[in-house]
């Protein structure tokens, strides 16, 4: 079976543990907030992004979605959630760090995603085809301890050693079945899907999806503007 059955099956399954009597929301909405800014009013495009830590394309995504994120400032808003692709070895391990990481200092969660992007190619694939669970977690933990600072190693190391960082991943994937996505990265923008899911956008590509949406705003405004004074 291939890699995107395997996830057919596997999305198929978790949409199946999302009903029953006993389903239950998890404690928080799912998702990594970009510099605080998730701000749910008419005045702010909401981006929600689809990542796997160790996806290249979700990596060549990044860079120019950041670059938007910047430009365009408080009027946008951005969460990402993550979604460990089978196919990527290791990404739940990577995935779980995250996690680890959001709940110790929010602050140092996208850092983290960044240097995963950067390095990922140490984390998969034939670097790691040889090498057991157990190693590879300690792998993770070190270089998570380097990125985010060596004061955070036992903590980092404990939380691979308790249950937490694990369901809040199989949230993470869950959550991802729920919204019908299968591949990294995708994108929704106020709500709705992106097309040509699983390929990165560059700068210009988000700058025209973007533009018209805070230039409809503007227009709406000034049009009930208009109205009032009539």
């Amino acid at each position: 079976m291939s890699g995107k059955g395997i996830l057919s099956v596997l999305i198929l399954l978790a949409l199946q543990s999302l009903v029953g009597g006993d389903y239950i929301p998890p404690k928080k909405y799912d998702g990594f907030v970009y510099k605080n800014r998730h701000h749910l009013s008419y005045d702010t495009i909401q981006i929600e992004a689809f990542y796997d830590p160790l996806c290249p394309d979700s990596a060549d995504s990044w860079p120019p979605l950041k670059k938007a994120l910047h430009h365009y400032s408080s009027r946008v808003s951005f969460v990402v959630h993550l979604l460990p692709l089978p196919y990527h070895d290791n990404a739940f391990v990577a995935s779980r760090a995250l996690h680890i990481v959001n709940s110790l200092n929010r602050t140092a969660t996208f850092p983290l995603l960044e240097a995963f992007f950067k390095y990922q190619a140490a984390f998969f694939g034939a670097p790691t085809r040889n090498l057991s669970r157990a190693f590879i977690v300690d792998e993770i933990v070190k270089f998570t301890s380097a990125i985010v600072g060596n004061s955070y190693h036992t903590s980092i190391k404990n939380g691979f050693n308790d249950t937490n960082s694990d369901h809040l991943t199989r949230i993470s994937f869950k959550y991802a079945a729920s919204r019908g996505v299968s591949g990294t990265p995708f994108f929704y923008v106020n709500g709705f899907a992106l097309p040509d899911a699983g390929n990165a956008l560059n700068y210009s590509d988000w700058r025209s999806i973007i533009d018209p949406l805070i230039g409809a705003k503007k227009s709406t405004k000034n049009e009930e503007s208009l109205h009032y004074l009539l």
